[in-house]
């Protein structure tokens, strides 16, 4: 049912962004989120965004998954994903992890709203999957929830990181097929969709929005030739590590600019943006990182953020 123009209650979003590995900076705020406000995270916001690895976190928290399931997940899995040394190597792991977990995941199974953001790769422009015919902007005859295509479609799609993955192809219910990648690519930081939704589609008036807006931290670069000295890969560990760096300063070029651009067009909205940057070289990380003792300092970061930013959420959280 659309919400009305004159509705009071605050609207909530939960912007999701994407990173890799990193992720677990990002469960390790949600974890302290979920512990304080008391209640699963689907019941504290209206509508919940994702890119990449945001779109894991976000269906699994849409379908009423706790934090801490989704840890146990991440724990078990990540690394597995990560080992791989080639793109279609990690890619059939992601892709047999997503046909697994989400494989009796339909629209019906979302206790909330949510949308998850990809690229369609040729036409280069975003694709974004939606499971609510009221977040669509025209086109309103037409539209299928997700295009018709699984759960685990699109969040494969969203996950697709390439060079480190391989693009991947969906079917959409009217019968075209699509190359489809990455989110981050067109919106690693997908909050600019969620206001979109709610605006202009939703009706929410924007002094009634409430945003929660994580991103996965800012962490010192591994360095080339460090990995270089840990690996006998010649040539290849050096190519690897400059289009990994290369690949994350496009997402986090990409992160910055869209959260420069919320500010300018929503100021008004009230916003708590988390993610931290962290200087210290012991924290040098990137997307692929599969250390589980690395990763389990990222959790321990996003906890440590969520108690400098704790008076603003629970503000916006009511609790």
């Amino acid at each position: 049912m659309e919400v009305t123009e004159n509705t009071q209650k605050p609207y909530r979003i939960l912007s999701l962004d994407g990173g890799g590995a990193k992720g677990f900076y990002t469960l390790g705020v949600l974890d302290e989120i979920e512990k304080n406000t008391g209640k699963p995270i689907c019941e504290s916001f209206d509508l919940i965004f994702g890119t990449s690895t945001g779109s894991i976190i976000a269906v699994l928290l849409a379908r009423g998954e706790s934090v801490g399931e989704i840890l146990k997940l991440y724990n078990n899995h990540v690394p597995k994903v990560m080992k791989g040394n080639k793109a279609k190597t990690r890619s059939k792991a992601l892709n047999d992890l997503a046909n697994d977990i989400f494989k009796d995941t339909t629209i019906s199974s979302f206790k909330t709203g949510i949308g998850i953001v990809a690229t369609n790769w040729k036409d280069e422009r975003p694709l974004i999957f939606k499971a609510s015919v009221e977040q669509a902007h025209g086109s309103i005859g037409s539209f299928v929830p997700f295009f018709g295509c699984s759960v685990a479609d699109a969040v494969i799609s969203s996950c697709s990181a390439y060079p480190f993955f391989n693009t991947h192809y969906i079917t959409k219910n009217n019968g075209d097929i699509l190359e489809v990648g990455d989110g981050g690519f067109c919106a690693n930081n997908p909050t600019l969709y969620a206001i979109a939704d709610a605006i202009k589609a939703l009706n929410i008036k924007q002094e009634n929005i409430r945003v929660v807006s994580l991103g996965v931290g800012n962490y010192p670069s591994v360095g080339i030739w460090n990995k270089f000295k840990k690996a006998l890969g010649g040539w290849k560990v050096i190519r690897h590590s400059f289009n990994t760096d290369f690949l994350q300063k496009i997402l986090e070029t990409n992160t910055n600019s869209m959260d420069v651009l919320r500010f300018i067009l929503f100021k008004n909205i009230e916003t708590v943006r988390i993610s931290d940057s962290f200087t210290e070289p012991t924290m040098a990380t990137d997307l692929l990182e599969k250390n589980l003792v690395k990763l389990n300092r990222l959790i321990q970061k996003g906890r440590l953020s969520y108690a400098n930013k704790e008076a603003e959420l629970k503000k916006i959280l009511n609790y």
